[in-house]
């Protein structure tokens, strides 16, 4: 099939509900994907970090390979071994508790409110707080817990029991806590919303107000979790733990999966008939998960991402000095963002026209996700893409102006 049969036929045949770039890609490898005419592109944004092992990790392949050849769904009235396993290796890396398995994050967060609100329900409370500028999915709950009302309006009226609070501000938080609070949920980065980094005694304050008030803390590690960080979780730079953390995209290294992981206690409240996923926990989407596990200890990915991120961020920061148009850099790991003081739109696809794919969120923010793995000399490589596409969309600030 040839690049303009390709997009007539998604035309003609599949609902327009996203924006897509005018490409056609159709294989990748590590952290390379190639389009329909052969060109080779540098991917330093893998499909919003579910290829965050990069693209066909071997380990995921061989996994599903043999995996598909033995069982590829069983009912969740049953039990299966590889579902055992997964569970019991994502508690063995993150907190003491127990897994909801489903298909991706948004039904992930769903599952953290129905636990919400059921351990909220003897004392009559069921409303979640999260923050200003989140995201936390498309579903109409979840794109009500999202704060950014240009994703929810469209769908007026919203489910009721959501209210918002300024993220890294702990004022607004309380002043958003009322009788019927059950709950508050936080990105430890907020991706959509531009990389916003929280605070660790935010963080530290937030688990404490909690604790106090008996609400649920919440973590959205739906984008940071998986090593994204430098470590497996977000939550494990601050100190701090959640009662009920989410996960999805890198969890299966390019096959859906997502979770939910509640402490003991508020995971037994989820009782049969109370919540389900067909596809939820299926051997195939537990042995890719399995394989990612083994894969980020095996290859030391965490290790690999602390190890190269903050020479990574200090070349992003000195671009920064030359570059008038860059505002800020920040993030943690291998979440960055890149802030312009214009909008990011026509330098990403410059960049992607340069071999290297990034991804623009909340208008300026230009962010980068490269993959767990990926070696310094391709991060030099798209660093020496970003400056070329620098210089040719904005003015080069050849001497750093001194303050007034």
């Amino acid at each position: 099939m040839d690049e303009i049969t390709v997009k007539q036929y998604y035309n003609d045949y599949i609902i327009g509900c996203y924006g897509r770039e005018n490409f056609v890609f159709v294989r990748g490898k590590g952290p390379w994907l190639w389009d329909i005419n052969g060109k080779k592109y540098l991917d330093f944004f893998p499909g919003w970090a579910v290829s965050g092992l990069g693209h066909c990790p071997p380990k995921v392949v061989t996994a599903l390979t043999k995996q598909v050849k033995t069982l590829m769904h069983v009912a969740n009235n049953y039990y299966n071994d590889v579902q055992a396993l997964c569970a019991k290796k994502l508690i063995d890396i993150s907190f003491d508790g127990k897994v909801f398995f489903c298909n991706s994050g948004a039904e992930a967060n769903e599952a953290a409110i129905k636990l919400s609100r059921l351990y909220g329900a003897k004392t009559g409370r069921y409303k979640i707080i999260s923050m200003l500028n989140s995201f936390h999915g498309r579903t109409l709950a979840t794109v009500t817990m999202t704060g950014q009302e240009k994703y929810s309006a469209p769908f007026k009226p919203l489910p009721d029991g959501f209210a918002y609070a300024r993220f890294n501000d702990m004022s607004s938080l309380q002043s958003a806590v009322d009788e019927k609070t059950v709950a508050v949920i936080v990105e430890p980065i907020q991706g959509e919303g531009g990389i916003n980094v929280a605070d660790k005694s935010y963080m530290q304050s937030l688990r404490e107000f909690c604790n106090k008030h008996d609400l649920l803390l919440i973590f959205d590690e739906v984008q940071t979790g998986m090593g994204r960080t430098g470590k497996w979780f977000a939550f494990q730079h601050y100190g701090v733990q959640p009662d009920i953390m989410t996960l999805a995209k890198t969890l299966g290294g390019g096959f859906p999966i997502g979770a939910t992981i509640a402490r003991k206690g508020i995971s037994d409240l989820l009782v049969p008939g109370t919540h389900a996923s067909t596809f939820g926990g299926n051997p195939l989407a537990c042995a890719a998960a399995m394989a990612v596990m083994e894969t980020i200890e095996e290859e030391n990915l965490c290790e690999n991402v602390s190890n190269l991120s903050g020479w990574f961020m200090s070349e992003l920061k000195k671009l920064q000095e030359k570059f008038q148009v860059i505002k800020e850099v920040r993030g943690i790991g291998f979440m960055i963002g890149m802030e312009l003081h214009v909008s990011g739109k026509s330098f990403v696809e410059r960049c992607r026209n340069n071999g290297l794919l990034l991804n623009c969120t909340h208008d300026t923010v230009i962010r980068i996700m490269p993959p767990l793995g990926i070696k310094k000399s391709l991060l030099k490589k798209g660093l020496a893409i970003i400056r070329q596409s620098l210089q040719e969309e904005f003015p080069i600030n050849e001497e750093k102006k001194r303050p007034a």
